[in-house]
């Protein structure tokens, strides 16, 4: 089976495609901006990586979302419920961690058929 990889960098790229599965990278928004904001970002990069590679929101399989702040919760949730695809909403888990600068309130993972 195939192993593509698409937006390449030194470290990590931003999606791979095995077989009939793609994966995104983890996505974050503008670093300070506040979690309304930021949740927008990460979506409409899950939506244009997705496109990217032939796939949409409606193929997702898996979310994981990771906030800074569990506070933010209903906030992102109010951005998320908004933007899935409610015929196909993903299997999803949300947690609270440190993420990569203390800027960042919000990151999400997907994972979704081609």
């Amino acid at each position: 089976m195939s192993i593509t990889y698409y937006e390449r960098g030194t470290r990590m790229s931003q999606v791979v495609v095995h077989g009939d599965t793609v994966y995104l990278a983890g996505q974050v928004g503008s670093a300070g901006a506040d979690i309304t904001t930021q949740t927008q970002e990460c979506l409409a990069q899950v939506d244009r990586l997705l496109h990217s590679v032939g796939s949409d929101k409606s193929k997702l399989l898996q979310v994981i979302i990771w906030l800074a702040d569990m506070s933010d919760f209903d906030a992102m949730n109010a951005v998320y419920d908004a933007w899935i695809d409610p015929a196909a909403p993903a299997v999803r888990a949300c947690g609270e961690a440190r993420l990569a600068t203390p800027d960042y309130s919000v990151e999400v993972i997907a994972i979704a058929a081609s």
